[in-house]
């Protein structure tokens, strides 16, 4: 299923849609403030699996981003251990960085199989961030 959503006015229907589609392990295509991302959500790993599969690479060598809404919501999921990491972060997020943080037990061992880092990212993009 194809859902197209525009950048500039994002419509809450469509974008539960989306959600709805990516709980059930659905895989999407989606902008950022830098290029296209291919993403699923995070507790579905055959969709992990799958985006690992349309790049060509075994999902235990894969190495993923994660996009996160705000610097709150990456705290839930990896280490920010000091506060000059912290206004780091909060300098540089919304915007085009990927930081690789040290992961904690939430995320799923799909994504750091032989490591303990992940990406993460907070694009600056209206239809990432409804």
């Amino acid at each position: 299923m194809i859902v197209k959503i525009h950048p500039d006015n994002p419509q809450p229907r469509l974008i539960k849609k989306v959600c709805e589609i990516l709980s059930q392990g659905g895989v999407m295509i989606y902008p950022t403030d830098t290029l296209y991302g291919i993403g699923c959500d995070l507790c579905q790993p055959k969709a992990i699996e799958r985006i690992a599969r349309l790049k060509g690479i075994p999902a235990e060598k894969a190495q993923f981003s994660i996009v996160f809404r705000d610097l709150s919501h990456i705290a839930e999921y990896c280490k920010l251990t000091d506060n000059k990491t912290f206004k780091l972060l909060k300098r540089h997020l919304p915007g085009p960085f990927t930081f690789i943080r040290e992961a904690n037990n939430k995320i799923p061992k799909i994504l750091t199989p032989k490591k303990k880092t992940i990406g993460v990212r907070i694009p600056d993009h209206s239809i990432v961030m409804a």
